[in-house]
């Protein structure tokens, strides 16, 4: 399934090629129980045609035909839907609220590169950061070195980061395993299960999860990785764990974990050490014991744990804060 972010700027990639002008929105700040979150994209055109999607279809009809009318003539524009809208007709469920900038691209060289850059960067060849300085119109694009959140704002500074579709690794089939497997995939994770058990494979019954029958350690090597991608091994076989691990500590994953109790996890850590000669910086990026410490004791609650300790380091967050 590919993802929708890369859909919305090829599209206007498309467009933008073939001459036509187009506005890009791009949700940057959500309240209540709005429908879409901050980053998500929409690219339209004169004629009402558009891809993507800002509330699931509950401003989107407003917008084209704002559009449609003449209006965002200005090359940035940020609109509010919802209490204290600038759309009074436009209700969102429960009362929530969106904040969308909205921009009119010409069809030129300029606005063409700076797509084909996201285009590259939501392939997972890096990771960029859009930057304005509002009202300024245009978009200053900057490597984007650190995690944190989708979209940041800060006075007249905001910030919108651009990289890879989320990836999920899970090393093996288990009962844990597949409820994480449920867990990302509502999360929007592009979610991979490496099971080179056969006798396990045949449990694999789950929608929107790629099952992939080779050592995850193999997959891993052979360029399975990008900076988005989390590798979870959760099986308590250290034959297929400590595998995965061997590798996932070469590749770029943004988080490693492996499931195990505390002594466990102890042995696991001194048998990695002197087997695999890794020292304490390249055992610290192993998350073990795996997942946030919320007392689980079911499949379901520690497959919750691994993930609600995956989003925290996907935004940044101190487990001290948590």
């Amino acid at each position: 399934m590919q993802q929708l972010d890369l859909q919305v700027i090829r599209q206007a990639m498309d467009w933008l090629g073939s001459g036509e002008r187009v506005w890009l929105c791009t949700v940057i700040a959500s309240f209540g129980s709005s429908p879409r979150p901050p980053g998500a994209l929409l690219v339209a055109k004169g004629d009402g045609a558009s891809c993507g999607s800002l509330s699931g279809g509950c401003i989107e009809d407003d917008f084209l035909q704002r559009v449609a009318e003449g209006g965002f003539a200005e090359p940035v524009a940020v609109v509010r839907y919802g209490d204290g809208s600038d759309a009074p007709q436009v209700r969102l469920p429960c009362g929530g609220v969106l904040e969308v900038l909205v921009e009119r691209l010409e069809a030129d060289a300029h606005n063409l590169e700076h797509l084909r850059r996201l285009e590259s960067a939501l392939l997972g060849r890096g990771r960029l950061v859009r930057q304005w300085q509002l009202p300024f119109a245009d978009a200053h694009l900057l490597e984007d070195t650190q995690d944190g959140p989708r979209v940041e704002r800060c006075g007249e500074r905001l910030r919108v980061r651009f990289g890879p579709a989320q990836r999920l690794i899970i090393a093996g089939v288990s009962s844990v395993a597949l409820f994480c497997a449920q867990f990302a995939v509502a999360l929007d994770f592009e979610v991979i299960i490496c099971e080179p058990r056969e006798e396990f494979q045949q449990d694999l019954r789950l929608d929107n999860v790629r099952l992939e029958p080779i050592l995850p350690a193999r997959y891993i090597a052979e360029g399975g990785c990008h900076q988005a991608t989390a590798v979870v091994a959760l099986t308590h076989d250290p034959r297929l764990d400590d595998l995965t691990m061997m590798e996932a500590v070469l590749s770029p994953a943004f988080y490693i974990g492996v499931m195990g109790s505390q002594k466990t996890s102890e042995k696991r850590m001194e048998r990695l050490h002197r087997v695999a000669g890794m020292g304490a910086e390249t055992l610290a990026r192993i998350h073990a014991p795996i997942g946030l410490a919320l007392g689980s004791k079911t499949p379901a609650e520690i497959a919750l744990a691994v993930l609600a300790d995956i989003v925290r380091v996907r935004n940044g967050v101190n487990r001290r804060d948590v």
